[in-house]
């Protein structure tokens, strides 16, 4: 073997192994695009349809959240007054600059069981109000979708459940604190409507802006993985012609 081929034995190996891995990446990105692309077409395929009935009481202990996260559905009831939680948000676009909460209210069913519903955002100077806060009295009609619990990360604040104040739309967390039985696993998020500078808490729909980069990710890993090639490449044409030069 030439102290040239042995100079280069462990670049090429390196080489070849670091290639793999973007390589995998690039194809893992790929496989993200099209599972995103399909949680966008199914996201908007059921945001949009005519509303449904929820989910019966006896399957919610079996549902799972790709069973009904950003269902469009109509439930009829009654609030439970004075039960609210406050769960922290940043301000929605078009709906205020000042960070606050978005509020939630049990729902008693007509048909049985509770649900949280998430009326809009509130301002944290609002929050303290009582009469803004108040939920519509007698049975109603509410419109919006079922959201799935939010996901925690190890930067989520602890919850504050003696002050009434969440951090995360968490439907279990949340029914627990206020001594609810019989609650949905989901919160429904109310439609948003037209609306004035006064009108609080203000809905502002369910459906967020799904980011997709995967295809500049996969992009971005397939040209490092090409780079990588290149690079090598140049630097074994420089081995190797030092080794031939006399």
């Amino acid at each position: 073997m030439s102290s040239a081929v042995r100079a280069l034995l462990g670049p090429a190996v390196a080489t070849t192994l670091l290639f793999a891995l973007l390589v995998s990446l690039g194809f893992w990105q790929v496989r993200r695009l099209g599972e995103k692309e399909a949680l966008i077409a199914r996201v908007e395929q059921r945001s949009t349809q005519s509303p449904q009935p929820l989910p019966p009481l006896d399957r919610w202990a079996s549902l799972r959240a790709e069973d009904y996260d950003f269902m469009h559905v109509r439930a009829t009831g009654r609030f439970i007054g004075g039960r609210d939680a406050l769960v922290f948000a940043a301000p929605p676009e078009g709906a205020s600059r000042e960070p606050g909460y978005w509020l939630l209210t049990p729902f008693a069913l007509t048909g049985g069981g509770v649900v949280l519903v998430d009326r809009g955002f509130l301002p944290a100077s609002k929050a303290g109000d009582a009469a803004v806060r108040a939920a519509p009295s007698g049975e109603v009609t509410l419109v919006g979708l079922l959201r799935a619990p939010e996901r925690r990360n190890p930067f989520t604040p602890a919850d504050e459940p003696a002050r009434g104040v969440f951090f995360a739309r968490d439907p279990e967390a949340i029914a627990s604190a206020l001594g609810l039985t019989g609650a949905a696993p989901f919160a429904l998020v109310v439609d948003a409507g037209p609306a004035t500078a006064a009108d609080w808490p203000r809905p502002v729909g369910g459906v967020p802006t799904i980011a997709n980069n995967h295809f500049s990710y996969a992009v971005t890993w397939f040209g490092l993985s090409f780079a990588l090639l290149v690079i090598f490449a140049l630097y074994a044409r420089g081995v190797l012609a030092r080794a031939d030069a006399p």
